[in-house]
Order: C-alpha cells, then structure tokens, then sequence
C-alpha cells in the first residue's frame, strides 16, 4: 500500500456502513490497513470486500466492555496507531418527557460509553509508542438545537467533551485526539425525514427540502464522501488536537 497513511493501521467502529464505509474507503486508499468494527457481520465482510484486501472485519458491540475487551485481544497482533470512534445510533425522536429511561440509557450506552470504552482499550498501546490518532465522530446537533433528539444531542455533547479532555491527557504523550462534527449528510435518512415534514406541515417534499438546506451557508448537505476526505485530511494535519472540526456546509441554528 503506498499513500499518506501507509505503514498505518486504521480501527472504524461502525464501519459496515454509511459514513464508517466512506471513511475506511477514504483511509484504505491514503494506504491505511484498515479494521472494520461493527454488530452485523454480513455488513462488514461486504465493505471489506469492495475496500480490498487490506482490510480486516471484527463483529463487536462496542458498549459492552468485555466485548471490547476481547477485540482488542483479537487484535493484539495489530498496531493501531489510528481510532476512529464512529459508531453511533440515533435514538428516540420523541419529547423529553416522552423518553424512557431505558431509550436514554442505550444511546449513551453506544455514542458515548462505547466511544470510552474503546479508547480505553487502545490508547495505552498508542502512549506507550508515543504517536496516535484518535478521531471521535461527534454532530453539528450536540451544538445546536434539535427539537424531540434530546438524547442524541446531549449524547454529541459528551463526545465533545470526552474529545477535548482526553486531548489534553494524551497530548504530552504525542497522541492527538479530535472530534469531527459532521452535518446532516445526503441519503435515504434525510430523504424519509424531509417526507415527514411534509407531511407533518401540510407541504411537499421539495419545499421541506429547500427550506432545510437554507438554512445552511452553502445552501446545500454534505455527502459521506466529503465526511471520509475530512478523515484524511485530519490525519495529516499534525498541529490538530483537541480540535472540533464542524463539516456542514455552514449549517446553523
């Protein structure tokens, strides 16, 4: 493998799919070898397999801590110098006081306890070397409101700060820690909630779309391509740490 990143070995949890997908394609032509981490393993062997064969699948539930403990005993024979922290799920689209304390305590579980966990487990081998990468993937909604996505928005919140304070702990070390903060991203997600908006407000789709997608500096959303690239170009940036880099087109409240 030649590139920017040969020589390097890449972890993508939620990597089976959507953004994690782009990012491991992205990391996996800098020269990256790549790990994809995910729950479902039909998933993982298909990106693996259209990423290349420098690229590895590990099945595991990254808010389980013996599970990830046993990842990263599977993956002793790896040096992972790059985290991304990518797995996430969006939880209930509901009022506050219409989340259970179960729908709150599984969006944590996943977006933030799996994000510390997996730190946990390969931070120490990066310290010890004294050179790492680690990328939490954060939101644009832990900064700004996000009606009836409490927990989601107080879950990229935590990420945030997570990311921040774990830069300063293992910053002396020569490790980099950084938060990525990406907007809402073209596909089928945001294809079925601007038709829920139209049919919530009695309007059509192109007219919710237009009217989201203002609200943006460039008048439009950004693509799990460009998200994968900023992957990248954080990575040879060396001066980056304790960053939170907002790639969303310039969208605001």
């Amino acid at each position: 493998m030649s590139g920017p990143l040969a020589g390097r070995t890449a972890l993508v949890t939620g990597g089976g799919s959507g953004l994690g997908a782009s990012m491991a394609s992205h990391l996996a032509r800098s020269g990256a070898r790549v790990v994809l981490v995910g729950r479902r393993a039909e998933a993982l062997a298909a990106t693996a397999g259209r990423i290349g064969p420098a690229t590895r699948a590990e099945v595991c539930d990254v808010a389980d801590p013996a599970a990830v403990d046993d990842l990263a005993a599977r993956l002793a024979d790896e040096e992972i110098s790059i985290v991304i922290n990518n797995a996430g799920i969006a939880g209930p689209v509901a009022p506050l006081v219409e989340v259970s304390p179960e729908e709150w305590d599984e969006v944590f579980a996943v977006n933030v306890r799996g994000t510390y966990l997996v730190c946990r487990a390969f931070l120490p081998a990066m310290v010890e070397r004294g050179t790492g990468d680690v990328i939490n993937v954060a939101s644009v909604s832990g900064k700004r409101p996000l009606t009836r996505r409490t927990p989601y928005c107080a879950s990229k919140m935590a990420v945030l700060g997570l990311t921040s304070t774990l830069a300063f702990e293992a910053g002396p070390a020569g490790v980099r820690v950084n938060a990525l903060s990406p907007g809402p991203v073209e596909g089928d997600r945001m294809d079925r909630n601007f038709a829920l908006e139209a049919q919530r407000s009695g309007t059509d789709v192109a007219t919710a779309r237009t009217a989201f997608v203002g609200r943006a500096a460039l008048g439009r959303m950004i693509t799990e391509d460009e998200v994968g690239a900023a992957v990248v170009a954080m990575l040879e940036m060396p001066g980056l740490s304790g960053a939170d880099v907002d790639l969303s087109a310039g969208m605001v409240a």
